[in-house]
Order: C-alpha cells, then structure tokens, then sequence
C-alpha cells in the first residue's frame, strides 16, 4: 500500500496505518474531509482516525503528490472528478466547482478526498465463468449496488477468458476502460493482471470506444464497465449486431429495478443478456447471489455461507 501511504504527510500517514494494522486486505475506503476526522471504510465496518486532522496544508500536500507538483497535469482528472493512481487506486475529487456554460471546467478547491482501494481477488469469477459459457462465451450483464464487486468480478472475468481455461482456448478481449478501474492503466499500462490477449482503450467514453475497439482491435469478447444511458446502449446493440459478444455491468439491486429503467428495459425485453449476474450485498466483493438466462430463470441460487 505504499502508493497509497506516499499520498499523506506523515502524522496522517503513521495514524493510518497504525489505525488499519493488519487489515489493509479489508480495507476498501480511505476518506478525508477538510478540518474533519480521516475515516477508514472496511468491507463490514468502519474506523475514525481522529488525530491528526487533516488541514489545508495537508491537503495542499496530498495535491501535489496526486498531481507531481502540477495541476496542469491533472485537468482532465479534475474536470471528470477521479484520477487512478500507481496501484489502480482510485481517487475521487470534491469541493468547489468551476463551470463554463454550464458545463463543469474544473474543481477549484479541493476539500474532500475518496481513496477507493484497489482489490485484485485473482479467481475471484472462478466459479462463475463456466455458467457464460455454452458452446461459446453469452453476453452477459453484471448487476450490482456500488462497492459489491462489480469491477472485481468483470476484472477476473476478462483475465480467466483471455488466459484460457481447462479445455475452453483463450480469447481476444477488448476492454473499454472508461474510468480506469478495470485495467487501472497507467500512462497506457494496465496495473492489473487482465490476461495475455487483452487491448485496453482507457480513459475513453463507453459508447465511442466499444466502436473504435471493434474497428482497431477485433475483439471475440468486448468488456464494458457500469454502462448507463441511451448512448451506451446503442453502441451495445450495435456491437452484439457485429458478431461480437458483450460483457458489462450496471448499477442495480433486483431485476424488477432494471426492468423499469428505459434504456435498459428494451435490452432485457430483446433477451440481449443470455446470462444476467446478480450480485450479493451481504457477502464479500464479488460474491453473486443469482445468475439468472435471458427469461429471467434462475439457473443457479449462490447457498448463503456456502
């Protein structure tokens, strides 16, 4: 975690670790807000770090170490509010917003930081592969509320397929990585272990690079992370359309709540997704609790603690 750690001035840097002890593999949050107690978020509870409080002068710090002493560099992370760092960290950015027609320029003070530590769960999707797989790989759609392992689970996906496994070849996989936390690339080189056949576009809008994937790379297998509105969907259909399968994910607890959601309905309704993954709040990152066919049959119930 040492890439995390060089982040901090060193009283907050010493109390933070001194704080998670042995569980930096539990650890999935690091959250600090200007003159307020540092907050450390782990997978079931959580802990405050009320000394030291973090400053602006600490803040100023934990800037220039994101940024390598230049704001400069960081203009499109601070437009688009994250930044991932060397590790596949993500870093999250709030406070004050500067605005040009109404369109967001930039934030000018920042005041709150959100470490979201990466998790790398190698063979995490071990025991869900062979369910997307039937005489070639289905498209599917991962379902799941924010921190139950959506990204952790799609991850290991892309590695498993790209590497190969028992009898089944590997596969070329493109990765569309819009906010780069699948790959966690950077300066183009995934941090991450997403297989040997795997093209990564990072930092590129969903709906723009599913295309220029298809037409640079040729992907069998195109993986998309928390897809969303009319464009995502679109470019889904049109990628299907050519021949290639699709793996993505979205944010959502039940079947029932993606069914009411436009955009999404009409893939559900078409029977696009030949497996739907719903994944468990309860259990660790990355656990499922369904994995249901195109008519919404559940062909595989996860047993609670099994």
């Amino acid at each position: 975690m040492e890439e995390v750690l060089r982040l901090f001035p060193e009283q907050i840097r010493n109390e933070v670790s001194r704080k998670v002890g042995r569980r930096w593999d539990e650890l999935e949050e690091i959250r600090l807000r200007l003159n307020k107690p540092v907050e450390l978020i782990f997978h079931a509870t959580h802990k405050t770090v009320y000394h030291p409080i973090p400053t602006k002068g600490d803040f100023v710090h934990m800037i220039n170490q994101l940024s390598e002493f230049s704001l400069y560099r960081m203009e499109d992370e601070l437009r688009e509010g994250y930044m991932t760092i060397e590790g596949g960290h993500r870093v999250g950015l709030a406070g004050r917003v500067n605005t040009i027609n109404g369109s967001v320029k930039a934030i000018q003070y920042i005041t709150f930081l959100n470490i979201r530590i990466a998790k790398e769960k190698i063979g995490a999707a071990s025991e869900v592969v062979p369910y997307l797989y039937q005489q070639g790989y289905l498209n599917t759609l991962i379902v799941g509320a924010p921190q139950t392992g959506k990204t952790t689970l799609i991850r290991d996906i892309t590695r498993i397929i790209s590497s190969g496994w028992t009898h089944i070849p590997p596969q070329k996989v493109g990765v569309v990585d819009e906010r780069s936390e699948i790959a966690a690339s950077i300066k183009g080189v995934p941090q991450h272990n997403i297989g040997p056949r795997t093209d990564v576009m990072d930092a590129c809008p969903k709906a723009e690079g599913m295309m220029m994937m298809i037409r640079s790379m040729s992907p069998q297998i195109l993986v998309v992370d928390e897809i969303g509105g009319k464009r995502d969907v679109d470019a889904l259909l049109e990628a299907i359309n050519a021949g290639v399968v699709v793996i993505c994910s979205i944010h959502g607890q039940t079947l029932d709540e993606l069914n009411r959601r436009p955009s999404i309905q009409a893939l559900l309704q078409q029977e696009i997704f030949q497996r739907i993954i719903l994944l468990d709040r309860t259990s660790s990152p990355g656990s499922f609790q369904h994995i249901y066919d195109a008519y919404g049959n559940s062909i595989l119930r996860k047993k609670m603690g099994g």
